[in-house]
């Protein structure tokens, strides 16, 4: 093998935590993703339990309730998620510096050169999956290959708690089902199927000419790709560009929720400011309607910040013309800079260490209000 690439994969990484966290939750269907009565939530995630009722993730929550009436659906908690991704992708830099991270619960990592630490690629994989498990108490799929495309596809092949190793691309995408290849979602799928391509053996045999001409440059990328040909290489992220959240409601909202809202956002993205040592020069609010219109205005601020406090006041400035009611609301903070040294004013000193309690504070839980966070605007909590 040229390269050797690992893909990981956490298995159902939401409902997982939940599980580990509350043993009475394992062995029973637990899906993650909100109110079951809501006309507009849907499934994050779900147990393999859930699933084994035909539900499964980015489903409404209507219809998961329909299919297993008798599962626990949590609403979900999306702090502890994250800070459990972060010490899953510490563990990853243990093992190689060359860590891409697709999402919340997934990687992969370039082993190359590294293999003459482990007794073969089972023994990489087996060690990756048990660091995992002893740091974590959870389990991960892992899949191992000469590139990032049948790792991934390995990944998802044994599934839970799977371990994968393609020693033979070409027989082991004959055993993959087409809808599973990149780039096949259901009008390509269509399209192929009315060519009487149906299985990646077929598409494979297909002439790459006939590919292009019904698909263009899709139909040159899925030939290499039913080659088992990934040249792409593992990217470890750049700097983030920008840092931001945003929350869709269950039902629209208006007055002043509004101003809650993106209170919370505000404090949510500030937050992560100050635990990154960064500041933001450019703050944007995006505002969504019932009827989907979505606005985003920007401004810029004098001086780089990480103030919730300032952060917010320039929030509600931006939000003010728009009344709502909105389905979505965001807050992102962007044209960010390192904190590279303490103010010379004293005020400005201490501002900073309150907010290092106040952060400390919530890490551990306890309930501040949002109020008493905002000297200059008492209402904003209530």
């Amino acid at each position: 093998m040229n390269r050797i690439i690992v893909h990981v994969d956490m298995d159902a990484f939401f409902a997982a935590i939940e599980i580990r966290d509350n043993p009475e939750l394992r062995g029973k269907p637990v899906i993650i993703g909100g109110d079951p009565n809501s006309p507009r939530g849907v499934v994050s995630t779900c147990s393999y339990e859930a699933r084994k009722f035909g539900v499964h993730s980015a489903q409404p929550i209507a219809q998961a309730k329909r299919l297993c009436p008798h599962g626990i659906f949590l609403r979900g908690n999306m702090e502890k998620y994250a800070a459990v991704s972060r010490e899953l992708m510490q563990i990853f830099d243990e093992f190689t510096p060359l860590v891409e991270p697709l999402s919340i619960d997934e990687a992969f990592l370039d082993m190359t050169g590294c293999e003459h630490f482990y007794k073969g690629l089972f023994d990489m994989g087996s060690q990756i999956k048990g660091r995992i498990k002893e740091r974590l108490d959870l389990t991960a799929s892992v899949g191992i290959a000469h590139n990032k495309f049948l790792a991934k596809l390995a990944s998802d092949k044994e599934k839970p708690d799977g371990l994968t190793i393609v020693d033979d691309p070409i027989t082991f995408l004959d055993t993959i089902p087409l809808r599973k290849m990149w780039g096949v979602g259901p009008s390509t799928y269509k399209k192929l199927e009315s060519m009487g391509i149906t299985d990646v053996p077929t598409l494979r045999n297909t002439p790459v000419d006939t590919l292009v001409r019904a698909l263009g440059k899709q139909g040159f990328q899925l030939h290499k790709l039913s080659l088992g040909i990934d040249n792409r290489q593992v990217e470890p992220p750049h700097e983030a560009k920008s840092i931001g959240n945003e929350e869709t409601f269950p039902e629209d909202i208006s007055g002043s929720q509004v101003h809650k809202e993106l209170l919370y956002l505000t404090d949510k993205a500030a937050r992560r400011l100050r635990r990154q040592n960064l500041k933001c020069r450019t703050v944007t609010v995006k505002m969504r309607l019932p009827d989907f219109t979505t606005f985003e205005k920007s401004s810029t601020l004098p001086e780089p910040t990480a103030d919730t406090d300032i952060i917010f006041q320039e929030v509600k400035k931006l939000a003010k013309p728009y009344k709502g009611p909105f389905r979505l609301l965001g807050v992102s903070l962007s044209n960010l800079a390192a904190e590279t040294s303490l103010s010379l004013f004293e005020e400005e000193q201490n501002k900073s260490k309150l907010w290092e309690v106040i952060d400390s504070l919530k890490d551990k839980g306890l309930d501040i209000k949002k109020a008493a966070i905002l000297e200059d605007d008492p209402e904003a909590g209530k």
